[in-house]
């Protein structure tokens, strides 16, 4: 069959070479509309900064010393509204203020909770992130809830202080790991996962990069329906429950065999987080 005139001219131009001119203005048009676009979106940000920063003055503190990276979380966390980011940013510098000492809470006001050895420290993650893994066998409710508020606050800022490079930025992230393997019903301690999100929500925005839960037991999935009651979709949505072999492997590959201990099929040494020394043991916020 004889090819038309039209359709040898398409072949002609779908095969054209990358480096004639049509190919060229079209490459940067689309570059020029992703320039634009993202102009757009640093000077909204920029906006929002600026309205936050205002809002905190109105209730009566202040944003100095922290840089855009710190109130980018609190912007991000509270859908980029500069009232409830602001308003969050304020109660967060008060409960800091109350709850934490400047260089971060003691091990010796946590020692009771460190002691059972069910919290480790690792990490990078291949996404450059702290790892936090919590051996939930070894944990049982505790009979103070005020320390026990005072340990949850030690193991964030601690893992969050362990990813700070050369200096703090104010973004950085954790992955969490909480392993269910050989819980009993004594484990069982809703009310301390509660708590745990919901000071992740409330005072430490953004931080959690992903959350993942490993061996789940038939009889804890009751329990976990309910904490999931308290927790926001954000959170919800950095969670994986690892239930098959497929996402076991997929698991393995984001974390990296190099953070992940040997228990895990990993290189690492299963290192206690009291037995990890850091310059600086909390973040600014």
């Amino acid at each position: 069959m004889a090819t038309s005139p039209t359709h040898k001219r398409l072949s002609l131009f779908l095969s054209l070479p990358p480096s004639l001119p049509l190919y060229n203005l079209c490459r940067s048009l689309s570059i020029s509309e992703d320039l634009r676009a993202q102009k757009t979106m640093e000077e909204s940000q920029e906006l929002a900064l600026t309205q936050l920063r205002t809002s905190v003055e109105k209730l009566s503190s202040s944003t100095e010393g922290y840089e855009k990276p710190t109130l980018m979380r609190f912007l991000v966390a509270r859908s980029m509204n500069p009232d409830k980011a602001a308003k969050m940013f304020v109660d967060c510098q008060k409960w800091r203020a109350s709850m934490v000492p400047p260089n971060g809470i003691p091990d010796s006001e946590v020692r009771d909770e460190l002691e059972f050895g069910k919290i480790c420290l690792h990490g990078p993650t291949k996404s450059g992130h702290p790892l936090v893994l919590v051996l939930c066998s070894k944990h049982f409710p505790a009979k103070n809830a005020v320390n026990f508020k005072k340990f949850v606050v030690y193991v964030l800022d601690k893992t969050i202080a362990s990813g700070i490079k050369e200096k703090e930025v104010g973004d950085e992230k954790l992955v969490a790991v909480f392993d269910l393997a050989n819980i009993t019903y004594k484990n069982l301690d809703a009310r301390g996962l509660i708590t745990s999100f919901q000071f992740l929500q409330s005072y430490y925005p953004e931080r959690l990069a992903k959350c993942y839960m490993l061996h789940m037991p038939g009889f804890f999935v009751s329990v976990w329906r309910f904490v999931c009651r308290f927790l926001e979709k954000s959170t919800q949505e950095k969670i994986v429950i690892v239930t098959d072999g497929e996402e076991e492997i997929k698991f393995k590959e984001e974390i990296g065999v190099d953070a992940l201990p040997e228990e895990y099929r990993g290189r690492a040494k299963l290192t206690l987080i009291q037995d990890v020394l850091l310059p600086k043991t909390a973040p600014e916020m």
